[in-house]
C-alpha cells in the first residue's frame, strides 16, 4: 500500500506540473458545480460568494489518509461552525462512493463527486493531490496545496485565526 501511495504522489506531482498553476490567494472563486453525495447539484460558484467556505480535495474516499483528513474536519466541526465556515469535500469518486464514505464516518458536511474532474481542473489541481481552499465572499483567502491528513482542521483553524475576514 505504501508503494502504491508513493507512486500516486509522484504521478500527482508530474501531473500538477503539466496542469499549470493552482489558484492563488486573491483569485475569484471558479464558477463550477457538481453532484453531492445525495445526487443534488451544488453550485460551488454561488456557494463561495458569501461567507467563509472551505473546499478540501482528497484523492480517494475510504483510504486511510483521506479518511483522516475528513475526520479531522468532522471532529472539529463545532469549532468550524462557531466561525460560520461552510465545508465541502471533493474527490473524483462517484456519488455512491461519496454517500458510502459520508455514512460510514458520519460527516456533517456534503461530499461532491467530481467524476469528470471539471472542478479539479478549475482549481488547477490533479486528481491525486490533496488541497484545501478557504474562500471568503468569493475570494480565495488561504490555500494549502499539500494539505495534511490528521492536521487539516488545525491548519484551517490556524489560518482563520490569522486572517482578517470582515
Amino acid at each position: 500500500m505504501f508503494k502504491f501511495c508513493s507512486l500516486l504522489m509522484i504521478l500527482s506531482a508530474i501531473n500538477q506540473a503539466l496542469l499549470g498553476d493552482t489558484l492563488t490567494v486573491g483569485a475569484t472563486a471558479p464558477q463550477v458545480s457538481g453532484l453531492d453525495n445525495t445526487g443534488q447539484m451544488i453550485d460551488l460558484g454561488s456557494e463561495l460568494q458569501s461567507g467563509t467556505t472551505l473546499l478540501f480535495f482528497y484523492p480517494m474516499a475510504m483510504t486511510p489518509g483521506c479518511t483522516q483528513q475528513a475526520c479531522s474536519l468532522r471532529d472539529n466541526w463545532s469549532l468550524l461552525q462557531e466561525r460560520a465556515v461552510k465545508v465541502y469535500g471533493i474527490s473524483s469518486d462517484s456519488v455512491e462512493s461519496q454517500q458510502k464514505f459520508l455514512s460510514r464516518h458520519n460527516f456533517p458536511f456534503p461530499l461532491i463527486a467530481d467524476t469528470d474532474k471539471r472542478i479539479a481542473k478549475a482549481f488547477g489541481k490533479s486528481r491525486w493531490s490533496r488541497h484545501a481552499y478557504l474562500f471568503h465572499n468569493g475570494k480565495l483567502v488561504w490555500l494549502d496545496t499539500s494539505a495534511s491528513t490528521r492536521q487539516q482542521a488545525d491548519d484551517v483553524l490556524q489560518a482563520l485565526d490569522t486572517l482578517d475576514l470582515k
